[in-house]
């Protein structure tokens, strides 16, 4: 029976769903070390936790659970199993990895390029990871579509404007913007786009979950 549960396409699935935000939250504690600029979401967390304290992975929770909220008043969105799961695991995945100082930190700019460019793959490889067994979109996804529904904004606007809105927030509250910053949002995209469907191919033979396109 045992064998049986672990070997289950929903085992499997959720099991895949929790290490890929494990993977995304040890790619974006890189990223922090390397202090070269972050993705406009966590200059907001980092800018939420310089001005009011608590944690950086305290203040994505918080975030999350407010964005769960303004998707549903918006855009109808209700919130499911999955969506929940991200927005405690990730920032808990994020502290814990910061706390237990695994990630090493770069002396030199050549240290931290390397540093924030493993942590850049690292994150994206891991956002495959968990979108791949399709049990739920996270938070700010779900708040783009919810956007985009309502005003009837292409995603792109959408996914651009709240961005830069996000980024803009986080630099006012003392969060760090710099060259990284750019990096991710060019490189972000492109990135997630090759391992999704990479992921997608290795559940879908074992685990009955057919590869398909997935616009980023």
């Amino acid at each position: 029976m045992i064998k049986k549960f672990f070997s289950s396409p929903v085992t499997v699935q959720y099991a895949v769903f929790m290490l890929g935000l494990a993977v995304m939250g040890f790619g974006i504690g890189m990223m922090i070390e390397a202090n070269l600029g972050v993705a406009p979401w966590d200059t907001l967390h980092i800018g939420l936790q310089k001005t009011f304290g608590l944690t950086i992975g305290s203040w994505s929770q918080i975030v999350g659970a407010l964005i769960i909220l303004a998707s549903y008043v918006i855009g109808k969105i209700r919130p499911n199993v999955g969506m929940f799961l991200n927005m405690f695991f990730f920032g808990l995945f994020i502290d814990l990895f910061l706390w237990l100082e695994w990630i090493p930190t770069g002396e030199t700019l050549t240290e931290r390029v390397v540093l924030f460019a493993g942590g850049l793959l690292i994150y994206t490889f891991g956002t495959g990871m968990y979108i791949s067994p399709r049990i739920g979109a996270g938070p700010r996804d779900s708040f783009m579509l919810a956007l985009h529904e309502r005003m009837g904004w292409g995603i792109g606007k959408v996914r651009v404007g709240i961005e830069c809105t996000v980024a803009l927030v986080g630099f006012l509250l003392g969060g760090p913007v710099s060259i990284g910053t750019l990096v991710t949002a060019v490189a972000i995209g492109p990135l997630i786009k090759q391992f999704i469907p990479m992921w997608e191919r290795m559940m879908a033979v074992p685990y009955g979950r057919a590869p398909k396109k997935t616009a980023v």
